[in-house]
């Protein structure tokens, strides 16, 4: 694959008020401070939705989407860390050296209010369950990544608070052990309850509607970026570019379909003194 390199003019310059950042700048980044700072503000963006303090989480979100600390975390989480980092998007581009994240990291914090997302790319892999069957993944080009772990930062500690207290899956510090001890605990007394239903919709992903997943977002900071996302099409080889005008292609890290994530859960809209719940009208 080929490395980001030779991309920016501004490779040499950090984001504004900071020191310049190239890829010694990047092998001598304290990322405990950094990781610390954005774990904090994930916390008060949590404490804020659980108390229902809507202009206080929008406020603290807007500030997570700023953060340098968040820029660089996610540039890392998304060329160092993850498993797919080696995998291109339509761009074919990839960031494998300190010089190439930091340019990558340089760039994503210059284009926070005005990036444009870019359609994923089609590819196909062997289902879990049954190796003849395929299915099909979106990989979004490399800075569209980074942006989606951004948004992620701010958007998961509110979601976090709302959910459900006995949903397990895709979850920050949750797992299938957990939903198994959930059922064991209730299960092995003398409950009412002494049965298990396990359901899955067939295809949910690829219909769910674009316009409830926003509404469902109500006033979240970066709600139009997210809509980019949903819209940016998908191209695969020999077939071209096509439009996504329902559904969410599985594969990236936002988006509803990068992994069985459970859908965004319906809410009332009310009143709590002069503190309105997102969406409501």
């Amino acid at each position: 694959m080929p490395e980001l390199m030779g991309r920016l003019d501004t490779s040499v310059n950090g984001p504004e008020g900071l020191p310049a950042f190239d890829g010694d700048a990047w092998e001598r980044v304290d990322w405990y401070c950094h990781e610390e700072q954005v774990r904090r503000l994930r916390g008060r963006i949590f404490k804020a939705a659980q108390e229902g303090d809507w202009p206080q989480a929008r406020s603290l979100q807007k500030l997570m989407l700023r953060s340098w600390s968040s820029t660089l975390v996610s540039v890392r989480q998304v060329t160092q860390r993850n498993t797919g980092r080696r995998t291109a998007g339509i761009d074919g581009l990839v960031a494998l050296t300190s010089q190439a994240r930091a340019e990558m990291a340089v760039q994503v914090h210059a284009t926070i209010g005005s990036h444009r997302p870019s359609p994923v790319r089609r590819v196909y892999v062997p289902k879990a369950s049954d190796k003849t069957k395929m299915r099909p993944l979106g990989i979004p080009v490399l800075i569209d990544r980074c942006h989606q772990a951004r948004v992620k930062n701010a958007l998961e500690p509110e979601w976090e608070a709302r959910f459900e207290p006995r949903s397990y899956g895709f979850r920050p510090g949750r797992g299938c052990h957990d939903a198994i001890e959930s059922l064991f605990q209730t299960l092995c007394g003398k409950a009412a309850r002494v049965w298990i239903l396990d359901a899955d919709l067939a295809a949910a992903f690829d219909k769910i509607s674009h316009e409830h997943l926003l509404e469902m977002l109500g006033g979240f900071p970066a709600r139009d970026m997210i809509a980019g996302w949903l819209k940016a099409g998908i191209f695969e080889a020999g077939k071209g570019f096509a439009p996504t005008g329902e559904g969410t292609p599985q594969g990236g890290i936002a988006r509803a379909g990068g992994g069985r994530r459970r859908p965004l859960p319906d809410r009332r809209s009310r009143w709590r003194g002069d503190k309105r719940e997102p969406g409501a009208h």
